[in-house]
């Protein structure tokens, strides 16, 4: 019998505890461990002074360094000091033997050593060993034989001793103790009384060991073939180099190779892209320098090592940092703002959306390129910008093939080559001015590229591999969404930006460009000063545009002006004042004429939109000798000429209605003219003015000066509703127009016209013809009325 069989060692009812940690003792097993807490060592030495007997248990959190009762586990090894040894630091060494099981069921001393009150745990002896238990036995130590033949660090005798053990308790604490499990993989055998689940427990833990260690031995064998192989490429290199020596190559042609090669494992291309890359750089390699076909191959592998296959930039969207780079960058313009803020809220909660591409349309110099650099910036991405203006070739979007001399990747593959990421902000500028001929169609080829559901795998004829376009944020712009074709307009949101107001504008310039242009003509602020009244006059009668280009043309002009005095030696400030404008630009450009702010009969203020943004034009109309005939100047397209006919014929059908003689078109011709002769112009928003300006004609009415109109019309009266209200409001403010008359179901867009531009025009809203003309068209006694209360008014001015 063992002499630490507790039939010969008593065990009692209060004994010390010892936390340990990172360790499960078990009974049966023989350890030695290092004490070096002052509580642990003060049990050591009482439990010396006594039985020597002390209950090791195991603590819950590695790093605590005085466990409470809460954070040791409460099932423990009552284990036996077989020796002591004081160690130069203070700590102790001792050797211990594991003895039994047993349970803390209370703390009955915490300070200066814990003590416990503990019950042993009674082990039921085995008789005779079951089927399954045998079964268990020995598949544990036919797993514990392939653990220490896959390189496990274990003692080879333990084989031998396990074959000596009869008791399965013993066994399988024998096994768990020389495992260097988990503490808490350990903890688990340990509290597994039933013998039965303590062996299936260990068995699960050798197989699950198994697997690890297969996994290592094959992670190993993999490491030596890939070192074997390089191992040979390199002999077979050297052995190249030698032959190409002997032959009279020049080694720069070899390190070229190299140095190709090694860009292609460091560029972290997708599998089938790598292997394309290394097959052309063999065929490379095979062929003469000086091969036409060499030069070929090389280029197109220069391009497959400049697409950023694996480089990409981090997204950093901020909503709020964005919207402090949109304000920055931009004034006003809060709905285009929120829609993009909304767009990148999405992409920040989603990164792999597949949202729509969003194309900005407006008029030149509205700062829809601008806006795309600014999302960039608030990103944290790449920008490029590519212009499709005039492009006829779709070669110029897929790329040529490589069977052709100079062929080249399209646009899209050059601007990720560009801007070396491969989820940059990708600008598609001027997309409505794309063309087609016999090379193809541009547009339909950007359908795959604007497309979530085909760009992953977008294929450049030059290249012919697969590019994922996924990541790419793609931002169109256009001026007009009439020549955009359908399919391409299907997959783009459309986010109208209209021109600015002339308020806008007079902040944007304090703001922005005056800053811009002072600091890019190498002046400052003590050189050159700019007043109100300046700027204001600048922008009413030197420029009429929706956007700020000739705007900022024009602010640039005077600032290099000032530049060239302050070069030649004038350092007084130059305040440039409304009396300046002219020595700087010349006379001013834009002018109304005196004709055009008077009430005349035939001559109706129209609003149009154009690419430019909105623009008024005038319509007159004047009768002559001749035999009903209507005569059309001034470049009208097919459009406005169906207006004036229609607007003509609604006319006569209600000449009585409209009170003038019927018989007045057999003796009469009518002349409508839309000044200026030389530019094109059609649409369908003249009618109503057409409409006014004959029907004044005919009654001799005279028509408001101070009001504008727009819309269309049948030839029952009906006024329908037209587009572009917002721009033709501001082009109505621009030339000091007061009121405006619009369809009735336009009403819905006063919505998107500024609250500051809103206030500035009185809006009428016309369902007929016959309201339109109620409110633009004087009649005789109210213009007699309004000759005479000029007079006195003249009169008081004159003094």
């Amino acid at each position: 019998m063992d002499i630490y069989d507790d039939q010969v060692v008593k065990i009692p009812e209060e004994i010390v505890l010892i936390p340990v940690r990172d360790l499960v003792v078990f009974p049966q097993t023989i350890l030695p461990l290092f004490v070096g807490r002052e509580s642990s060592i003060k049990a050591v030495e009482e439990a010396m002074k006594q039985d020597k007997l002390i209950i090791l248990a195991s603590q819950k959190e590695i790093a605590d360094e005085n466990p409470t009762p809460q954070r040791i586990y409460k099932t423990g090894t009552i284990a036996m000091i077989m020796r002591m040894r004081k160690q130069p630091d203070g700590k102790l060494k001792i050797l211990v033997q594991g003895m039994t099981r047993a349970e803390i069921l209370d703390y009955v001393q915490k300070e200066p050593y814990l003590k416990v009150k503990v019950k042993k745990i009674e082990e039921m002896p085995v008789k005779e060993t079951s089927g399954e238990t045998e079964a268990l036995i020995r598949t544990i130590k036919e797993n514990l034989e392939q653990i220490i033949s896959l390189g496990k660090a274990l003692s080879p005798d333990i084989l031998m001793v396990l074959d000596e053990v009869e008791d399965p308790y013993r066994l399988a604490d024998l096994v768990a103790a020389n495992l260097n499990l988990k503490v808490e993989d350990a903890q688990k055998v340990l509290e597994t009384i039933d013998i039965f689940e303590r062996l299936k427990k260990i068995n699960a833990l050798l197989v699950q060991e198994l697997e690890v260690l297969a996994m290592q031995a094959k992670i190993r064998s993999q490491a030596r073939d890939e070192m074997t192989k390089s191992q040979k490429e390199y002999f077979l290199r050297e052995q190249m180099r030698a032959i190409r020596g002997e032959l009279g190559e020049h080694g720069s042609e070899v390190d070229e190779m190299e140095e190709l090669h090694a860009k292609i494992e460091a560029a972290r291309m997708p599998p089938p892209i790598k292997k394309e890359a290394l097959k052309q750089l063999t065929r490379l390699e095979r062929m003469h320098p000086e091969a036409t076909e060499a030069s070929m191959v090389r280029g197109y592998l220069d391009w497959i090592l400049d697409v950023p296959w694996g480089k990409s930039t981090k997204d950093n969207i901020d909503i709020r940092k964005a919207k402090e780079i949109l304000d920055e960058d931009h004034f006003d313009l809060s709905k285009v703002k929120e829609r993009i803020l909304e767009f990148l809220a999405v992409r920040k909660l989603k990164q792999r959306t597949k949202g729509p591409i969003l194309c900005f349309v407006g008029p030149p110099g509205v700062g829809k390129t601008s806006l795309g650099r600014s999302i960039a910036r608030a990103m944290g991405r790449k920008f490029v910008r590519i212009s499709l203006g005039g492009i006829k070739d779709e070669a110029e979007i897929r790329g040529h093939r490589r069977t052709y001399v100079g062929s080249l990747p399209g646009r899209i593959i050059q601007g990720l080559k560009q801007c070396k990421s491969n989820n940059p902000v990708f600008m598609l500028d001027e997309v409505d001015k794309l063309g087609s001929d016999f090379r193809g169609d541009p547009s339909s080829a950007l359908l795959e590229v604007l497309d979530p559901e085909q760009n992953n795998s977008f294929v450049d004829l030059y290249l012919n591999l697969p590019c994922d376009l996924s990541n790419v944020m793609f931002i169109a712009t256009a001026n007009v969404m009439d020549t955009i074709p359908h399919a391409l307009k299907d997959r783009m949101e459309v986010i109208r930006i209209a021109g600015y107001s002339e308020e806008d504008k007079i902040e944007i310039c304090k703001r922005y460009l005056i800053p811009k242009q002072i600091e890019e003509n190498g002046l400052n602020a003590s050189n050159i000063e700019f007043t109100d009244s300046c700027v204001h006059k600048i922008i009413s009668q030197y420029t009429r545009e929706a956007g700020l280009r000739n705007l900022e043309r024009e602010i640039a002009s005077i600032c290099r002006k000032v530049a060239r005095k302050c070069a030649e030696g004038i350092e007084k400030k130059s305040v440039i004042s409304l009396q300046d404008l002219p020595k700087y630009l010349g006379p001013a450009r834009y002018l109304r004429e005196e004709e055009q702010l008077l009430d005349e009969i035939g001559v109706a203020t129209g609003l149009a939109w154009t690419e430019v943004g909105g623009e008024t034009l005038f319509v007159e109309s004047s009768k002559m000798r001749g035999k009903n005939i209507l005569t059309l100047t001034g470049q009208l397209g097919d459009v406005m000429k169906e207006s004036a006919q229609a607007a003509l014929a609604y006319a006569r059908s209600h000449a009585k209605q409209l009170k003038f003689d019927e018989k007045f078109f057999d003796h009469n011709e009518i002349h409508v003219h839309v000044p200026a002769g030389a530019i094109p112009k059609d649409g369908p928003s003249a009618g109503v003015t057409m409409a006014t300006s004959i029907i004044s004609l005919l009654t001799q009415k005279k028509i408001r000066k101070d009001i504008a109109m727009t819309g269309e019309i049948t030839l029952t009266g009906k006024v329908l509703p037209v587009g572009g209200i917002k721009e033709k409001v501001l082009a109505a403010v621009r030339q000091k127009v007061k009121e405006v008359i619009i369809p009735e179901k336009n009403k819905k867009d006063i919505d998107e016209i500024p609250p500051e531009v809103q206030k500035k025009i009185r809006f009428q809203f016309a369902k007929t013809i016959d309201d339109v003309l109620q409110i633009a068209l004087l009649n005789p006694k109210k213009q007699a009325l309004k000759r005479h209360s000029r007079l006195p008014h003249l009169k008081v001015h004159a003094a």
